[in-house]
């Protein structure tokens, strides 16, 4: 069913590829004669926007009693492909730690598999407030990355920190839930 929580997702699935294509593709033609500051006020803005509708998405949902099956699939493909575009971009053009993406990316692909296991026994194992701060954090995170704004790493290794802490309280969560 596609209600506006997941057109909203589904508008966040197809700014992941064009704020990509700002990120990696400066030499187009299409942005010639733009100082390379432009190009990243755009990817910039194109990611504020997209990260804007997971909030909404989320919150339609839950309170207009809006959730599908659909976007229980959605939501989570929607933010993995826009952070996944966005940190690979940005590692792309040597503005992320390499080290910091792989242990980020590799937290996120963990932890889907096991949500997806999870499910798959019955278990459902909700976003920890750990999971949705870290998601706030590495939003922050790209866009002073994207704007190459100073303490930009910093962010970035903080978002690595509590990313990898959230993935512990799902593993903790995941193995309590199945102990029962």
């Amino acid at each position: 069913m596609m209600n506006l929580p997941n057109a909203l997702a589904s508008m966040r699935i197809a700014l992941a590829p064009l704020m990509f294509i700002f990120l990696v593709n400066r030499d187009l033609s299409l942005f010639s004669g733009l100082h390379v500051s432009w190009i990243d006020y755009f990817a910039t803005l194109i990611f504020v926007i997209a990260s804007a509708t997971d909030f909404f998405d989320g919150y339609i949902a839950r309170n207009w009693n809006q959730k599908t099956q659909l976007g229980a699939i959605l939501d989570p493909l929607a933010d993995k492909m826009l952070t996944l575009a966005a940190f690979l971009g940005l590692m792309m053009i040597d503005r992320a730690n390499p080290w910091a993406i792989f242990l980020i990316l590799t937290r996120e692909f963990f932890i889907t598999g096991l949500r997806v296991a999870a499910m798959g026994e019955g278990k459902d194992i909700a976003a920890s407030m750990a999971g949705k701060v870290k998601t706030v954090l590495q939003m922050i995170a790209i866009g002073f990355l994207m704007m190459n704004w100073p303490f930009a790493d910093l962010l970035l290794w903080a978002a690595v920190a509590l990313t990898l802490y959230s993935g512990y309280e799902y593993i903790i969560g995941y193995t309590k839930k199945g102990t029962h």
